[in-house]
């Protein structure tokens, strides 16, 4: 059995008066190599346009993965614009090093910092649309995987877990109505103030009616609702789903028999399409009294004329239109929420991370869908 003792391979570097002097000692062999990586990694991702007098007389040994880590960033510190002079090479470091040359590859020539910066802009741009498509690809299936899991469930209405949908209606929607109530009342107080404003310049104090209660039934209220939603619960289910993945809890559902779909996500999204038309109703009953008080203040309209008046203004079907809205708002919700949950890799900064994407992504296809109902109801003429 041969001697394996090895001296463990050593870098220096010295700043000398016409730039750096770097200094290879030791075995330069695969066993001694881990700290001189570190320090050479360190070193180039700091040095630009500097003389470099790289002196290798001390190496005793050098195998291939020592040649090879001098080739590479001896390669990386030409492209970083260093003139490099090699001292003290031996016959056997010559022929080690002609060896290897040929098997390593030539960077790529990019012409300039400009057309660098282009090249990386459309290389992240060409990862992001894969990792867009892919994302929509795996959506896609959660969702189709989800209305099986519906069907099945329909078919067989006892295996519904009508607890969990209780509980989930309790944490989805009771807990939610005091920050529904908070945000509702001060988007009713900010219309009617605006509003009064401009429609005091004009002496039509009374369409303040019209404006508050078409707008926040139709348009404000929904919105509104659905994005606290999406904050508070839709955050949650990520959450939840997220720690869940991490402590390997639906690892053992699976391995139990139990689809997590069915026990974990169905109950979830069914709580909140039926809570949902809900808090938009309480939502525009609150908005409605809270522009009636500021409409009393600021332009001495009177509760019983500002109920009259509403009575008129109001057709019932801009409020049939907010609730219509609701159930589709809490699909987009839930479905986004507990697909980013099954996201969650087993690492808790993924939990933030994956937590902020889905209110993100449930605030966006909230409004996305919004914006198509309003298209949608002005072509048909509602």
């Amino acid at each position: 059995m041969g001697n394996t003792s090895f001296h463990q391979g050593q870098i220096e570097f010295v700043e000398t008066t016409c730039g750096v002097m770097i200094r290879s000692c030791g075995d330069w062999i695969i066993e001694s190599l881990g700290g001189v990586e570190r320090k050479l990694k360190h070193f180039a991702e700091k040095t630009e346009k500097t003389s470099i007098q790289w002196d290798v007389s001390g190496v005793e040994r050098i195998d291939s993965a020592g040649m090879m880590l001098f080739i590479s960033f001896y390669d990386l510190l030409t492209r970083n614009s260093c003139t490099i002079e090699l001292i003290g090479a031996s016959a056997s470091y010559d022929r080690l090093y002609q060896l290897l040359r040929q098997y390593v590859a030539e960077p790529p020539v990019v012409g300039g910092a400009l057309a660098s910066r282009f090249l990386r802009f459309l290389g992240a741009l060409g990862k992001g649309s894969v990792a867009f498509f892919l994302d929509m690809v795996a959506f896609l299936s959660f969702l189709g995987e989800n209305f099986i899991v519906f069907l099945l469930a329909l078919r067989h209405p006892l295996s519904i877990r009508y607890g969990a949908i209780v509980k989930n209606i309790e944490e989805a929607g009771v807990r939610a109505m005091p920050i529904i109530a908070l945000t509702s009342f001060l988007i009713g107080v900010v219309i009617a103030y605006q509003g009064a404003v401009q429609l005091e310049k004009f002496g039509a104090n009374i369409f303040i009616v019209d404006m508050i209660s078409i707008s926040v039934t139709r348009e404000l209220a929904p919105l509104i609702t659905a994005i606290v939603v999406a904050g508070r619960t839709g955050s949650s289910y990520t959450a939840q789903i997220g720690v869940m993945k991490i402590t390997e809890e639906i690892d053992a559902m699976r391995t139990m028999g139990f689809e997590p779909l069915h026990f974990l996500v169905l109950p979830r999204i069914i709580a909140l399409m039926i809570v949902m038309p809900l808090l938009i109703f309480f939502a525009d009953m609150v908005s409605i009294m809270a522009g009636m008080f500021i409409a009393n203040i600021h332009l001495n309209i009177s509760y019983g004329e500002f109920l009259r008046r509403l009575q008129v203004a109001l057709e019932v079907k801009h409020v049939w239109i907010g609730l219509f809205k609701g159930p589709f708002f809490a699909w987009l919700i839930a479905a986004v929420a507990c697909f980013r949950g099954f996201q969650v890799s087993k690492s808790t900064e993924s939990i933030g991370r994956y937590t902020t994407i889905s209110v993100v992504n449930a605030i966006f296809l909230v409004i996305a869908c919004d914006a198509l109902f309003s298209v949608l109801f002005t072509e048909l003429g509602i």
